[in-house]
């Protein structure tokens, strides 16, 4: 059975592309494979957010997962910081990657263009990540196309830490979603769905049914009133067809196939949305009610995790030459 790992930042509340894009997969994943989920509340420090709105945002996320069906029986989930596994792993690799390799990740410099202060956190970001993937010896990481490059990179640096000290990390392989894997926003379809963005083009998974159903009816398309799925020159009514076609399980171009207008598939598709949240909010609505449960889930998982990430990290240490830890 293969390993699958995957982790989501804890950044407020999740929206419909953090749903068709990543969590469908995962609750799926968790029924073929060994899954390894967790809250990234590590990452999220590289902005530095209030400390308060952080451990909300990540009891919220983890609450978010739990109900959207990740099985603390068949999955493992837990929150990143609870093992200090990861910080320490995540040194070792910084000293295997190399700066130019860094510097020219995509996602840095995006982020880094849009801020006054960037810090070196965020810059080295992709070595805490790979220490993420790289300590449960994984075989898979679902994620977006947006994050194959990030994936790509933690392969070089295991393969070079490999070559370096000996035989130490498995080789991950992304895998990524064949819909859904980009929900673009509903009143600006050429940016992915996102929650920094402030959109009203971006629908929220605890969002009322009402408000869900205004935003599409809302949503951009174009002029010519042709229903057909071409990413390229009908951004906004494919992705209306693949935002529809992920929710029932179809491909965008047989939906594609029973609409003539623009209005019906707006309809439907906000139908379909509201359909598949109504059980997502009553089971988060039932977890939020009882928070201590939420806290001895997380505990489980990160005893479960913790087995796999320190002898995961015992190798490592062992292999680059650190001496053993004094028993405690």
């Amino acid at each position: 059975m293969a390993r699958v790992f995957s982790g989501i930042q804890p950044s407020g509340g999740m929206h419909l592309g953090n749903l068709l894009g990543a969590l469908r997969s995962w609750v799926a994943y968790q029924h073929e494979h060994d899954a390894v989920y967790c809250v990234v509340d590590l990452h999220a420090l590289t902005t530095a957010p209030d400390p308060g709105e952080l451990r909300d945002n990540t009891v919220a996320a983890a609450t978010m997962l739990f109900s959207a069906g990740i099985d603390p029986d068949r999955s493992t989930l837990f929150v990143q910081s609870a093992l200090s596994e990861h910080a320490e792993l995540a040194w070792m690799l910084e000293c295997t990657v190399g700066f130019g390799e860094l510097r020219r990740m995509t996602q840095f410099k995006d982020k880094s263009d849009r801020s006054e202060f960037v810090s070196a956190g965020l810059f080295a970001y992709p070595a805490l990540q790979a220490s993420d993937i790289l300590l449960y010896d994984t075989d898979l990481v679902p994620v977006g196309d947006d994050q194959r490059q990030h994936v790509e990179l933690c392969r070089d640096i295991a393969e070079r830490f490999n070559r370096r000290y000996g035989d130490t990390f498995t080789m991950p392989a992304h895998a990524i979603p064949e819909t859904g894997a980009r929900v673009m926003d509903l009143q600006n379809p050429g940016d992915k769905m996102s929650k920094s963005l402030e959109s009203s083009g971006t629908v929220g998974v605890l969002e009322e049914p009402e408000s869900v159903t205004r935003k599409f009816k809302r949503a951009v398309t174009d002029s010519d009133n042709e229903v057909r799925y071409d990413p390229a020159t009908k951004p906004g009514v494919s992705n209306l067809l693949g935002i529809l076609a992920s929710s029932t399980g179809r491909s965008p171009r047989a939906v594609a196939g029973d609409y003539t207008r623009y209005g019906p598939l707006k309809a439907d598709t906000a139908d379909a949305v509201n359909e598949l949240l109504a059980p997502i909010r009553e089971r988060y609505a039932e977890l939020s009610s009882d928070p201590g449960e939420i806290t001895r889930l997380l505990s489980t998982g990160a005893d479960k995790a913790r087995e796999v990430a320190a002898a995961t990290l015992e190798r490592a240490r062992d292999n680059a030459g650190l001496i053993p830890r004094s028993p405690t």
